[in-house]
């Protein structure tokens, strides 16, 4: 699929803003007073910046509220749901710890379970899609889940913690990019499939539907040269785990510097992180490419 630049930011910022939350509302660090402030306000910028960054997708954005009432049928209105849940359950936590010096647990794991829920439906948005069998397995929110909380116990401080869902998320990754490559060929959905022709013989197209463009091209059929998938996958697998795992677990010497390095291991995430997720909707192939001859 197009791998529209909004729909990456708000993958990968969101998840990360939301995993930050889910320990924060499990008092982890356990902070108060201004301390408490700047990791609310860190967590807030990349879950609310990131949805933000999703409503640059739609086609009509002003009719984003309309999604909300669909809770029974779609995935994205839970996603919205669960969000808002999240962001108000969370929100009044961190006022407890900020401006009162007191956490409120009850509060606290609510709003964690909320951002834990938002995360998942984010995930089964893709998840549930029949017609991307790269998307259309376990593995897809295993890897959203995965990703959120080694992330949130990054930026939560938590190394030990972060150093263990790091190594599971990468190798929940490793697993996502193995199955994915054979994920359509295990659909079983071929050219004579998809038009009930196959009972006839082989089944060809003579020639393309279209003589130029069209909408369903642009956004569904994105082509990536193996050897640029195979670069682009040590890169975000070099930046997103195991240099962070590396930075986590050599010692150094001083506070300053541990800081550093700490800071150094987020950022990194986050451009693994960023790149990892483009190849998520990249390598994506909707069946509709049969159509056009794209496989």
């Amino acid at each position: 699929m197009h791998p529209a630049p909004s729909v990456i930011v708000f993958t990968t910022l969101s998840g990360l803003g939301f995993g930050l939350l889910i320990f924060l509302g499990l008092g982890l660090p356990d902070v108060t007073g201004m301390v408490a402030f700047v990791f609310f306000a860190i967590a807030y910028a990349l879950a609310v910046g990131g949805l933000l960054a999703s409503t640059f997708h739609l086609g009509h954005p002003e009719r984003a509220l309309k999604a909300f009432s669909q809770w029974k049928t779609s995935w994205l209105s839970r996603e919205g749901c669960c969000a808002v849940g999240a962001l108000v359950a969370m929100g009044l936590y961190g006022f407890g710890t900020v401006f009162l010096g007191t956490a409120w647990p009850l509060v606290g794991l609510i709003g964690a379970l909320l951002s834990l829920a938002t995360v998942f439906t984010t995930s089964m948005i893709y998840t549930q899609l029949k017609t991307i069998p790269r998307w259309n397995m376990p593995l897809t929110p295993a890897l959203f889940l995965s990703f959120s909380l080694a992330g949130g116990a990054l930026l939560a401080g938590q190394e030990t913690v972060a150093t263990v869902l790091l190594i599971i998320a990468g190798g929940v990754q490793l697993a996502y990019w193995v199955k994915g490559d054979q994920a359509f060929a295990a659909s079983g959905t071929t050219l004579a499939t998809a038009t009930g022709l196959g009972n006839g013989g082989t089944v060809r197209a003579f020639e393309p539907p279209h003589t130029g463009t069209n909408y369903l091209l642009r956004e569904f059929v994105h082509v990536v040269g193996r050897k640029h998938s195979q670069k682009l996958q040590v890169i975000g697998f070099a930046l997103g785990f195991a240099l962070p795992v590396l930075l986590l677990v050599l010692p150094f010497n001083g506070l300053m510097l541990k800081h550093i390095m700490a800071a150094v291991a987020v950022l990194s995430h986050l451009a693994g992180v960023a790149c990892t997720r483009w190849l998520f909707f990249a390598e994506a192939e909707h069946v509709v490419g049969l159509y056009y001859g794209k496989r």
